[in-house]
Parts: structure tokens; sequence; C-alpha cells
């Protein structure tokens, strides 16, 4: 009788282990939460009149233009801040875009601590960013508290007109011979169709697709043209919402959604659940051609409502008004037949119902301004410092798809990077500066350094860069040039909360490789996807003669001169070995050099174009490796990237 009763009483202790167990984690989870209770939103209340003139004026209401004005009013500016958009709310890509998780540029050169009843690593980029941060409740929230939060910042700055009326902007540049153009302030059209002049000592251009920068005659490239490819566009993702969402759905969510092995492919964070990767990936979009679905991204919400973050529009003009409202038309009639989906093969989502789709698209990418400093990639690869930081950053080199066969790439994640406060400055444009996704970077770093903590940093700088020049009385490209002010500037930024000290990054294994200079040239044109955490860079994997033909198309692509033949007629063998001289012919027919079939590698070397101190690093000729590969392409492009290099002024 004792054995039986022994038995039972263990029973009941593991009964009572695992309630206790499941009551923790739904209990951490619902903490994590508190600071996210639903709030009414706030009524934004704008300045009806525009004076003549102000210290400042910030174009565009996102996180960015919310952190420059703010930076500003608080350096004792006074301060316009406008939208050049229909917009009643503060927040932009967060609030009308309805992001409620941003990508965050975690520092991973520290342990994790613990914030908010989960371990985390800390963040880069404090100052404002973190103020909004900490209020909202963390990088996952509800956006109409997120539009409370940003409007609180600009509400309690005595310094900021805020103005949401305009009918359009357009900025006011003074152009003299022999002078670089200035950008004095803006012309703003009413909604009664009258105009006003008001003038400004800068501007900062805070658009997403730095509008106000553009129409001054700031130089831009437009999506991967730096890379030679004119016409791909970078998928927008449109966030839809649906409803019914009730407790017993949440539960039975967090349920499955916890009892994943890999966080990677599922979990639940504060306001976010992520997961039901392999039931999206079976789902077939009824307008196959211009949309696709990945894993839920799901922002739990007001009441019963949450947001997905799953559905990518394909071939969107971001700079066209019409194409982006087609984009959402489109999403619009996609997203209920996802939610019927959804409701069919995912059990607790049986009585969800599709709501709306949000206002506004997630639009990634349109133009790269062609600042004093371009930030490039090899800065990210090799986690480099600048003398001039007013940022840094670390999220994963993030190129997402451009079609529905494309599944994107990974190029690679940095440890931890600087954004120079040259790239906020145009190259031969006074009076304006430009903070952003489209600030002055080249395609392949615009992956990492457009997310939302870099730009309010770039922003919080901005502001403060506007005071220094007007106490200086000197232009932005001056302020640029002069260390000292720099240092200035960096001193009122860290007095602020931003934490901007010199680093010393540990160099990645792959630095010390002998192939290393071959691996800078891949990865600067586009043909290597590190993935992340850089595990896929192996510079001593087998090399084969289709990825070869690969690392050819991306050179041509970037410098068609080098390889101006037709690469259609190189057809690849089916060998998983790649020859020296395969690598070496293919290249030749490339490059339309009649080659001698019996020693290709003597004719490149005979034409300078590959240098013997790479045949000598050449282990194996019979079978070559991806840096053989790179280190050969690094030779036959070397006149072309040392022309760019110089052009550029880019540190190789």
């Amino acid at each position: 009788m004792k054995k039986w009763k022994w038995v039972i009483v263990l029973l009941l202790i593991l009964l009572a282990g695992g309630y206790l167990t499941g009551y923790y984690l739904h209990h951490e989870w619902n903490s994590q939460n508190k600071t996210n209770k639903h709030e009414a939103l706030q009524e934004v209340k704008p300045v009806e009149q525009l004076k003549d003139h102000y210290d400042v004026i910030v174009v565009g209401t996102d996180p960015e233009g919310i952190a420059a004005a703010v930076s500003a009013s608080r350096n004792g500016l006074q301060t316009l801040l406008i939208e050049n958009k229909p917009r009643n709310l503060l927040g932009g890509l967060v609030t009308l875009g309805w992001l409620n998780s941003i990508d965050m540029n975690w520092d991973k050169t520290k342990d994790k601590v613990k914030a908010n009843g989960v371990y985390e690593h800390d963040y880069f980029n404090k100052g404002i960013f973190k103020e909004w941060y900490e209020r909202v409740g963390g990088h996952s929230f509800n956006v109409t508290n997120a539009a409370n939060a940003f409007y609180e910042l600009v509400e309690k700055e005595p310094n900021i007109d805020l103005f949401m009326t305009a009918d359009s902007v357009e900025p006011i540049v003074i152009k003299k011979e022999g002078a670089s153009d200035k950008v004095t302030g803006l012309k703003v059209r009413l909604k009664d169709g009258s105009e006003k002049t008001v003038e400004a000592s800068s501007v900062i251009d805070a658009t997403q697709d730095a509008d106000i920068a553009a129409a001054s005659g700031v130089e831009f490239t437009v999506g991967r043209e730096d890379l030679g490819d004119k016409h791909s566009r970078m998928a927008v993702t449109s966030v839809f919402r649906i409803k019914n969402m009730d407790s017993g759905v949440l539960k039975k969510m967090f349920e499955r959604l916890d009892a994943s092995e890999d966080p990677a492919t599922g979990g639940m964070n504060g306001q976010t659940a992520w997961g039901y990767n392999e039931e999206m990936q079976k789902y077939k979009p009824v307008n196959y051609k211009r949309t696709a679905v990945r894993g839920l991204n799901i922002g739990i919400q007001d009441g019963d409502t949450a947001l997905i973050n799953a559905m990518y529009v394909f071939n969107v003009d971001g700079l066209s008004k019409s194409s982006k409202e087609e984009a959402i038309e489109i999403a619009r009639q996609e997203a209920p037949h996802i939610v019927a989906y959804l409701k069919k093969v995912v059990p607790e989502f049986k009585n969800i119902e599709f709501d709306d789709v949000a206002p506004e698209l997630y639009v990634r990418e349109t133009r790269h301004m062609v600042g004093l400093y371009r930030l490039n990639i090899i800065d990210l690869l090799e986690n480099r410092d600048q003398w001039d930081r007013i940022a840094f950053g670390s999220y994963p080199v993030d190129i997402q798809r451009i079609s529905p066969s494309d599944y994107g790439s990974v190029v690679l994640q940095p440890l931890k990077y600087a954004v120079p406060f040259r790239s906020l400055v145009p190259k031969k444009v006074d009076g304006i500066l430009v903070v952003g996704r489209s600030a002055s970077y080249d395609s392949l770093p615009h992956g990492s350094a457009r997310v939302i903590p870099v730009g309010m940093a770039e922003g919080e700088a901005a502001g403060a860069a506007a005071k220094l020049i007007k106490e200086k009385g000197i232009t932005y490209r001056e302020l640029a040039a002069d260390r000292s002010l720099i240092e200035e500037l960096q001193r009122r930024l860290n007095a602020g909360g931003m934490e901007l000290q010199p680093y010393k990054v540990r160099p990645e294994k792959f630095a010390g490789h002998k192939a290393y200079e071959g691996l800078k040239v891949a990865v600067y044109i586009g043909a290597v996807n590190g993935g992340y955490h850089n595990v896929q860079i192996d510079l001593d994997k087998a090399s084969m003669p289709k990825r070869m033909l690969n690392l050819i198309k991306a050179a041509q692509r970037k410098y068609p001169a080098a390889f101006p033949a037709d690469l259609k007629t190189i057809v690849p063998t089916d060998d998983d070995k790649l020859t020296l001289n395969q690598a070496c012919s293919m290249i030749e027919a490339a490059a339309g050099i009649k080659a001698n079939p019996q020693d290709p590698a003597q004719t490149l070397v005979d034409k300078g174009l590959l240098s013997r101190q790479t045949l000598d690093l050449i282990q194996n000729s019979s079978q070559l490796t991806d840096g053989d590969t790179y280190m050969i392409l690094k030779d036959v492009l070397k006149t072309n990237l040392n022309q760019e290099i110089s052009e550029k002024g880019i540190d190789f």
C-alpha cells in the first residue's frame, strides 16, 4: 500500500510541476506585456500657421525625422517638423506601415543581460532612441502606443512647430556661379492652394526616399545600380491585420510555439510571435506573379487583433505613387486568401478573420545618396570604426527577395561597424543633411544600415550638427572636414545619452587567410552569400564550374567592360571540381580573349590579368577552392577596381 501511495504522490508532483512550468512560462510572457497595455490614441495637434523663418527644418515624421527634430529642439534651435505626405500620425513606417517589431543592432561584443523578463544583448545607439524604446517596452510593441510615444517626444519640446497639413513641399535652392548650390528653406503649398515660403539656416531630409534632397539636385543612385543592376527591385512588405485573436487563440499559439526546439523557427517574445514556416511554404498565392509569403511574424495588438508581417509584393517602384497604390491593392486582394488558408491548416486560427492591410507599405530601398563618404560593404566585413562616427550598426546584411523565384540572401553579419557623419552630407550641395535609409550607403551595406535605430541615431546627430554649424557660421561640409569640431559634436551627443566611443573588434578568422584580399573583391561585387554569423564563408571550400560562372556574372554586372562577351555562350560542365584551366578558359571567354587552350593561365599572365603571386598561392590546380577563384578574379578586375577605389576614396 505504501508503494502505491508513493506512486500517487510522485504523479501528483509531476502533474503539479508541469502545471507550474506552464504557468511560469505563461506568466513570463504576460509579464513582458505589462508595458504594452493598449492605450487610447492621442490626438496629434499640429500648429496651424507657419513662421517665416526657423533655425532648422526637418522634413518627414518617420522615426528618423522625430529624432532629428527633438535633437535640434534640445539644442535650442527653433525647429519646424513638417510632413510632406497625407498623414495624421507620427512614426511613419512603424505606425502607418504597422511594423510593430523593429530590427535591432545588438551588441554581441558583450554578454547578455536580463531586460523585460528575458535575457538579451545590450544594443547600440541609445540617446533619443532609448527613450522611445523604453517607453514602448522594447523592440516589439503596440503600434498605437508607439504613435503616442513618438508624439510625446515631440509635444513636450517647446521649440518644435509640428505641421502636418502641407499639400506639398519643395526646396528653395540658391545657385551661384563658382559656388555650391545651397538649400535655404522650403516652399510649402497649403491645403487652400496658397504657397508659403519658409526660410531656414539648414534643412534635414528625413523622408524615406530623400525627396527633398533629390529635388535639390543632390546626386543619388537607385536600388542596385551601383552593382550594375538597374532593374531589380527588392520586394516590399504589406502588413495586414487579423481579428478574433482572443485569449484562447493566444494560449494555443503560445503552447505550440513554445514547444519549438529551434528559436529561429518559432517562438514568442513580448508582443511578437514567429513561426509556422512549414505551413506557409505550402501556401500557393492567388497572384503568384506578384506576391509570395514567408513564415509568420505576428504582432499582438489591441483587443483581439494582431498584425501579420509575412506578405511580399514584387516589382514595386518605391518612387512611384501609382505603383505603391497598386501594390496595396494587390495586397488587399491577396491577404484574405492567406487568412482563409491559415483558418484551414492551423487549428488555433480556425476562427480568425481578415480585417485590413496597412495604409503604407514597407519599402526597403529606393535612393542611395552620393555623400562625402559612401558606406561600403568592406566597412562591414571588417567591422570598421570611423573617426567621425555618429551611429553603430550590427544588423545582418539582409538582401530581400526580388522575385517569387528568388529567396534573397544574407551577404554577411557584421559584429559592429560605425556610420560616419560624412554619410549624411551631400557631396555637392550645402545646407541639407540626409538621414535614414537613403543616406550615403552602397546598396549592400544599406541591407544592414537601413534599420530604424541607425536612422534615429543619424537624426539625433543631424539635429546636434545643425546647432554646431549655426554657432560656428560654417557649412555641413566644412563641419565634416574638421576633426576637432566633429569631436565636439560627438561630445555633445554622448552627453545626451549616445555612446560613441572608439572601439576595436577582433578580426574574423577568414581575415588571416591567404585568399582574404580576393574575398574582399567577391564581397564587394555582390558575389558572396556569407549567411548569418558568416558561417558560409569558407575560402577552402572546393569550387565548381557553375559557381565560377556565377562569380563572373556578378563581375560582369558591375564591370561590363571587363567581360563584354555574351555569357550565355559559356556552358559550364556539371563537374563537382573546377580546374585552373577551366577557370581561366571561362574568364577568357567572358573577356573576349583568344586563349591558348593548352595553357589558358599563361595567356592571362601574358596579358597582365593574372599574377604569378596568385598562381603560386594555388595549391591544387586540379581542384580550385573558392578562395582561389576570388584571387584570380581580383587580378582580372585590378584595373577596374583601382579606378573605382581612387574615384570614391575607398579604403580597400
